[in-house]
């Protein structure tokens, strides 16, 4: 019996090799943190997804636009730059970041997609890198447009050069001020979100930990004498909170204490500084210490 060789088909699907240049990790992280800042103002998502970035920067934007309305009017500025209705500040960019952080890092690890990423040429601080770059440079949108907005409606009815000088020296300090709110709270809100794939429960741990840690500050600040109080507890009860240790950062650095979220920390102020840096070093750590024992895992 005549032995039956198997016949096989090639067929042409129209595939084609990719022959061009290999962009390499630099251009995947850039593309990385392209996607983030996008996905952190629902762009490129549903409706759902664009609600609250959206609605946050409007409302963040409203102190200013009313700004504007009172000194065509004849009246003086209403806020300062560095003090930007502080209270509203951190209702707004805790209702962000309790939101976004998730959008950003619990979704792939909910999905699984990191093995995906870490199999590209990818480092393992590559992924969270883009990531914090990101979330910071969404803040700075949130916290320095309002400013921007408050500056213009400030010297579109000033007179003379002078004015216009002044107010934008008093600028300048505003926009560092929100440099460090967003540098910070970007770690702050990343670590924490990272800590789970469940994007409902981080967002709550978010949530929750700014407002505790807010409300035990002011609670102690309000125990020890309130903002004029010259006490020692009330120098430092600002400690608790990375949002009142941002304003006593802010205090120590020359701003005015009376229209702040902490007392004056007089001879405390340096305590202030090396908290901010420690607590931005421990975040940053901590999100990279998890982003290494995830990739380890994937």
């Amino acid at each position: 019996m005549p032995e039956v060789q198997a016949a096989g088909v090639i067929h042409d699907l129209g595939y084609r090799g990719y022959d061009g240049p290999r962009l390499g990790r630099v251009q995947i992280v850039r593309a990385l943190t392209w996607h983030s800042f996008r996905s952190a103002f629902g762009i490129g998502r549903g409706v759902k997804g664009k609600i609250i970035p959206v609605l946050t920067l409007i409302a963040m934007c409203l102190p200013a636009l009313v700004n504007a309305f009172a000194v065509a009017r004849g009246n003086a500025r209403l806020f300062g730059y560095d003090v930007y209705t502080p209270g509203f500040r951190v209702a707004l960019v805790t209702i962000f970041i309790a939101a976004q952080a998730p959008e950003l890092v619990s979704r792939d690890l909910r999905s699984h997609v990191l093995p995906l990423y870490f199999c590209r040429p990818l480092r393992r601080g590559d992924y969270p890198l883009a990531k914090y770059i990101a979330l910071t440079a969404a803040l700075l949108v949130l916290i320095e447009i309002p400013l921007l907005i408050l500056y213009v409606g400030t010297i579109a009815s000033a007179s003379g050069g002078r004015a216009v000088w002044n107010e934008t020296k008093a600028l300048i300090p505003g926009l560092g001020v929100g440099l460090m709110w967003a540098v910070l709270m970007a770690a702050f809100g990343l670590v924490l979100a990272s800590l789970t794939g469940r994007r409902a429960i981080a967002t709550g741990v978010v949530a929750i930990a700014c407002f505790l840690t807010f409300t035990l500050s002011l609670l102690l600040i309000q125990a020890e004498g309130g903002l004029t109080s010259t006490s020692t507890g009330a120098r430092i009860a600002g400690l608790f909170s990375p949002f009142t240790i941002l304003d006593g950062v802010r205090v120590w650095l020359g701003g005015d204490p009376s229209t702040g979220l902490v007392a004056d920390p007089g001879r405390y102020g340096p305590l202030y500084g090396v908290l901010a840096v420690v607590l931005l070093a421990a975040c940053l750590g901590g999100l990279a210490a998890r982003y290494r024992k995830v990739s380890r895992s994937a």
